[in-house]
């Protein structure tokens, strides 16, 4: 049975019946090194979403993909070109639109699956909190398995278009990936002492951190170690997913 909402018809839907949870996946557009597509955040949202709705549908869930938006929080990265931003503010009224239509068809769980970590949602889901019969769930795909990351990937210092980043790429879309046009993924160390020791936060202008928008070398991955890690997160999030779908909500969900 479809799940993805925009391939089904109207008596697939109906046919689909009673839709416990809708899952939105969030990704963004902006540079990862010379190898990867601008697309990165949003495919590797789109596709583990949909990996993990399948497994959670067969294992018994109602479950419904939602289409995925394809820009995040990326105003730090318009250094490089063709960068695209929203606002937190436009996140929020996006959000709010989304909530007003799955309260409509009295659909009151929504799972948020991020693949961006410019997307920081936590005081997004608190200015909603209690404006909505909507309970919205928020999981950072990678976290999910986050204990596997040291165990498959050599390289530890990398955050983007790095080593991790392009095995899940090679895994998930190879036909984008380029990974002979990539550099090393250094990157420049902070002058002040405080946002060096990591007590201090900024907003990093990406331009001046990383030389091609890079940070942690990419060399080492392979598409094995990509399919070890979304494998492996896309289980854990099928089975979030299957009991979130078979939860009942009452006064004290979710606790």
């Amino acid at each position: 049975m479809k799940f993805k909402v925009l391939e089904m018809t109207l008596k697939e839907v109906r046919d689909f019946g009673k839709v416990e949870v809708c899952v939105l996946p969030w990704g963004s557009c902006e540079p990862h090194n010379l190898h990867l597509p601008y697309g990165t955040d949003t495919f590797t949202a789109e596709k583990v979403a949909e990996i993990s709705c399948k497994k959670a549908n067969e294992k018994g869930g109602k479950v419904i993909l939602l289409p995925t938006m394809q820009i995040g929080v990326n105003s730090n990265h318009f250094g490089f070109p063709l960068a695209l931003h929203f606002a937190p503010t436009t996140q929020l009224t996006i959000l709010k639109d989304i909530i007003r239509a799955l309260e409509n068809y009295k659909i009151y769980k929504l799972v948020i699956l991020n693949a961006h970590g410019g997307n920081e949602f936590g005081a997004l889901l608190r200015e909603l909190y209690g404006t909505t019969k909507v309970h919205i769930f928020l999981m950072h795909w990678w976290s999910a398995r986050g204990d596997l990351m040291d165990e498959i990937f050599e390289d530890k210092t990398g955050e983007h278009g790095h080593e991790a980043e392009t095995s899940w790429a090679l895994y998930l879309y190879p036909e984008f990936v380029h990974l002979e046009w990539a550099d090393e993924g250094k990157v420049n160390e902070p002058r002040l002492k405080g946002i060096k020791e990591g007590w201090v936060k900024i907003v990093r202008p990406w331009h001046l951190l990383t030389t091609n928008s890079g940070y942690g070398n990419p060399k080492k991955a392979t598409a094995e170690k990509g399919k070890a890690m979304v494998e492996a997160s896309t289980d854990k999030i099928a089975e979030f997913l299957v009991e979130l779908s078979n939860s009942e909500i009452d006064d004290k969900f979710p606790y």
